[in-house]
């Protein structure tokens, strides 16, 4: 297994599409169906490496993402996206502080 170069409350770009957005989640790698790998991973990047669930800034969808094609953004402005508050408490001025509950 492939150890994820991004983490969780970290300011991303793709790399293709141009937006900007911020990790949510990570999967060790792709957990999607084959259906949607087929329909939407066009360019076919690996299965095996980590998948990253971003959300997008200045927009009210997210997207899922393979590891090659996201970079450190250079822009730390705050995203602008509906569900921050549900994942995260805070922004430093570089990144997302992700909010802990416990059960």
């Amino acid at each position: 297994m492939t150890h994820s170069k991004f983490y969780i409350g970290q300011i991303v770009e793709h790399l293709k599409a141009g937006y900007r957005g911020v990790i949510f989640s990570v999967d060790p790698e792709f957990c999607l169906s084959e259906e949607w790998y087929e329909k939407v991973a066009l360019s076919r990047p690996p299965r095996n490496k980590p998948w990253y669930h971003v959300m997008v800034d200045g927009a009210q969808h997210t997207t899922y993402v393979a590891q090659r094609h996201l970079t450190v953004s250079l822009n730390t402005d705050q995203i602008e996206h509906p569900n921050l508050g549900d994942c995260f408490r805070e922004f430093d001025g570089n990144r997302y502080h992700i909010k802990h509950t416990l059960h």
